[in-house]
């Protein structure tokens, strides 16, 4: 008769790491992503070409050392299950961003909701980087549910995605591509090449995390055949390979026309629209996008874990060769 598999290390620390996310937010100080960020800054000045190489050299010390130090701190706490846990829960709540998301794009709906556009329009760049400074309140309301939905994929579903797939290193590399991606992936005259590297690996590691994030957004859906409809027509359309993915799905679950026009400071970007037939966002569709992206937050919890630990009992059914006693 075989013996009950207990739950691993990393299955305990993520679903603690939730927890502490959802009770506590992200840490107010001495948080790792900006610690790890000043570090970065620091190495780009000292490395920075106008050269792709030297991006891609940039881009492999920076996620090489943030994976070799949780693969090196892993074999430190060696079999003990406790350590192992509290780090996993610690990495978790570190990288998993969804209730500061949630909870900036609140403040934003109540400043609308109370037509404070000044208050509004100030909040807004915490959550994005577009240019508030001529939005209306509708326009403010479309970036923030597009915020929301692009931040659902890339601060809860890829982080835990990976986490599922490597564990605490491959969890904290994820944060560190994403990281280099908001500093160094955009486009600028100084980033075009340098950055280059950062992007297209950020483009690569949000694929998986971004597809689940549209598939739970249908699965949490008030009306999951249209959510399905506008995804699949018009997920590909934007010019993000995985941003539009989530933004669709979520367009088509609120029930709202999201894309069109933006502005990032001096430039200008006209974007395919999605759910073309939809209504407008209003300032109340911003708690409905925050309550979707709980929902599905959760879903991503329970479907990456059981993805892992169905991994983990095929691994040891053939370590074992499949026979119990």
């Amino acid at each position: 008769m075989s013996r009950p598999t207990q739950a691993s290390p990393y299955l305990l620390g993520a679903v603690a790491g939730y927890l502490a996310d959802t009770a506590f937010a992200d840490p107010r100080r001495g948080h790792p992503v900006a610690v790890f960020g000043s570090a970065a800054g620091r190495l780009e000045r000292a490395l920075w070409r106008d050269h792709r190489g030297a991006g891609a050299a940039y881009t492999a010390l920076c996620v090489g050392a943030v994976t070799a130090g949780a693969v090196l701190a892993e074999r430190a706490l060696g079999r003990s299950r406790p350590a192992r846990t509290a780090l996993a829960a610690a990495a978790v709540w570190t990288v998993l961003g969804g209730t500061s998301l949630t909870r900036e794009a609140r403040t934003i709906g109540r400043a609308l909701e109370a037509g404070d556009l000044a208050a509004a329009r100030e909040r807004l760049p915490h959550l994005c980087g577009r240019d508030p400074s001529a939005l209306d309140g509708q326009q403010i309301a479309r970036a923030v549910v597009e915020s929301v939905a692009e931040n659902t994929a890339d601060a809860v579903v890829n982080a835990l995605t990976w986490g599922a797939l490597a564990g605490t290193p491959g969890l904290l590399a994820f944060r560190a591509v994403n990281t280099l991606d908001a500093m160094v992936g955009h486009r600028s005259p100084r980033h075009t090449r340098f950055g280059w590297a950062s992007a297209r690996l950020d483009d690569v590691a949000g694929w998986p995390g971004a597809r689940l994030t549209a598939l739970l957004a249908v699965a949490a859906a008030e009306h999951p055949r249209a959510a399905w409809k506008v995804w699949r027509r018009d997920g590909s359309a934007h010019p993000s390979p995985n941003a539009g993915q989530a933004e669709s799905a979520f367009a088509g679950a609120l029930g709202v026309r999201l894309g069109g026009t933006l502005r990032y400071g001096t430039r200008t970007e006209h974007r395919p629209v999605l759910g073309a037939e939809l209504r407008p966002v209003a300032a109340a569709d911003i708690e409905r996008a925050c309550a979707l992206s709980r929902r599905v937050g959760v879903l991503a919890l329970a479907v990456t874990l059981a993805g892992r630990a169905v991994r983990a009992r095929g691994r040891a059914r053939r370590t074992t060769g499949g026979v119990g006693r």
